[in-house]
């Protein structure tokens, strides 16, 4: 099955760009420039894309953290890593790996943020959940995940494509993604926040997992919240 869906986007690598643009009203990639500037990061800042597909939003990542950064975008499908290496050609502090979101091959609390768009519910499984876990170990504490997803789409076609993309991962984990994202979430980070994009089309979660005792004062999410003091990353 993972060979299987790996040739699968590698084929679906070639069509990818026009598809989430589609969804997501975004023809001239704003979102993706968006979601860049919502990380924090600035020069020196270490940055980290999983499932970056296409490697659209690279580019904008490199941006913020400068000559002195790192980007490093992560996939594990070959077709997708090479047209995003095509895009990224110029860019020197712009590294890609073939590499499982659940089993991420960094040291714990090295990036400064990390992100995924367009991407997390493609995840089968446990798989998101393992994928979680990796990404609560190798954030920095106080520094935030953000996870731009589809909202339900308007149109009834692209709708209908929406649901078959969810149901692709079973029926009940599609249903649980739909109804307790945010509590999902909320199990592996402190505080989890639901911010809508310009175009209105997608949204954003904005994760942290902060240091116990912290100076600075938890805004007032929307969601689920919670503290642990006790938090340790895995070895």
């Amino acid at each position: 099955m993972r060979k299987f869906r790996q040739k699968y986007y590698d084929w679906f690598s070639t069509v990818y760009d026009r598809f989430v643009a589609m969804h997501s009203a975004d023809q001239q990639g704003m979102l993706k420039q968006y979601l860049a500037e919502q990380t924090g990061a600035g020069q020196g800042s270490r940055l980290l894309d999983i499932c970056c597909g296409t490697g659209s939003l690279l580019e904008h990542l490199a941006k913020k953290t400068g000559d002195s950064g790192l980007v490093v975008g992560v996939d594990f499908s070959f077709g997708m890593l090479t047209v995003a290496g095509d895009k990224t050609r110029g860019s020197r502090r712009v590294f890609l790996v073939q590499a499982d979101a659940g089993r991420l091959p960094f040291k714990t609390q090295i990036f400064d943020a990390l992100t995924c768009a367009h991407a997390f519910y493609e995840l089968k499984g446990d798989s998101q959940e393992r994928a979680l876990g990796e990404i609560a170990r190798t954030l920095k504490p106080g520094k935030p995940f953000l996870m731009m997803e589809h909202d339900i789409p308007q149109k009834r076609f692209i709708r209908m494509l929406f649901y078959l993309r969810l149901l692709s991962m079973g029926a009940r984990r599609a249903l649980q993604i739909l109804k307790y994202e945010q509590q999902v979430l909320a199990d592996h980070f402190d505080a989890v926040e639901k911010i809508l994009t310009p175009t209105g089309r997608s949204k954003i979660y904005v994760c942290q997992n902060l240091r116990c005792g912290a100076a600075r004062r938890l805004p007032a999410f929307a969601g689920k919240t919670k503290r642990r003091c006790g938090y340790r990353s895995k070895p």
